[in-house]
């Protein structure tokens, strides 16, 4: 299936049902929240990475206009819906100051491994217990999906991206999982070091080396 959307280019990666806060305040894209929020149609935030963008997005619906200040600017709530991919970009639309695309929409496949899902959440939150972070998701951790706790990851956008792409969520598990067996081992050794410098001071409760043992070199 195909579909004209218009398009929002934004360098960041708005997964499905991912709730993200915008403000807004170039012409043509209030025209676009504000065309969006009174049809209730989606439109595309396709990802910019490096100054390019991108094939891949997600559809946004706007769920709440928040604040609208007298410059109209705007603060709005957004949610992330479906995936899509460009097939052609519309730089000029009729009587509209802001792009469009011709997309498609990839199947998603959400159903991963349960035991695999609850090993990323352990792992996620050693990260998160190394960085002396917290992440509230209000809602329950048997619940959580691979896109839930892909940004609190430590994934660079790039990596984002290349998540953004994966269509079945076993991929999206295991791309994680190796994201996990590499960062975590250098944080373990920062936290190590952390430990180390702390203790220099202290007074240190050591075994002396004794030099009259057999075996001992002199």
């Amino acid at each position: 299936m195909t579909n004209f959307i218009p398009i929002f280019p934004l360098s960041i990666v708005v997964f499905p049902e991912e709730q993200v806060n915008l403000h807004i305040f170039e012409p043509r894209y209030k025209q676009l929240i504000n065309e969006s929020a009174a049809t209730k149609k989606p439109f595309g935030i396709p990802v910019v990475v490096d100054n390019q963008l991108q094939e891949w997005g997600s559809l946004v619906y706007v769920e709440e206009i928040a604040t609208v200040y007298e410059s109209g600017e705007m603060d709005i709530r957004t949610r992330g819906s479906d995936l899509f991919r460009i097939l052609e970009v519309i730089r000029e639309i009729p009587e509209k100051l802001y792009s469009g695309a011709i997309v498609n929409y990839p199947e998603n496949n959400l159903k991963g491994n349960p035991e695999v899902m609850r090993q990323l959440v352990r792992q996620m939150r050693a990260l998160h217990g190394y960085l002396q972070v917290t992440k509230d998701f209000k809602k329950d951790e048997g619940l959580l999906t691979a896109y839930d706790i892909a940004h609190h990851s430590g994934l660079t956008i790039q990596e984002e991206y290349e998540f953004l792409q994966l269509t079945q969520e076993r991929q999206r598990q295991e791309y994680l999982k190796r994201h996990f067996e590499k960062t975590l081992p250098v944080f373990e050794k920062m936290d190590q070091l952390k430990q180390k410098i702390q203790m220099n001071g202290h007074f240190k409760n050591l075994g002396g080396f004794d030099i009259n043992k057999p075996g001992r070199k002199g």
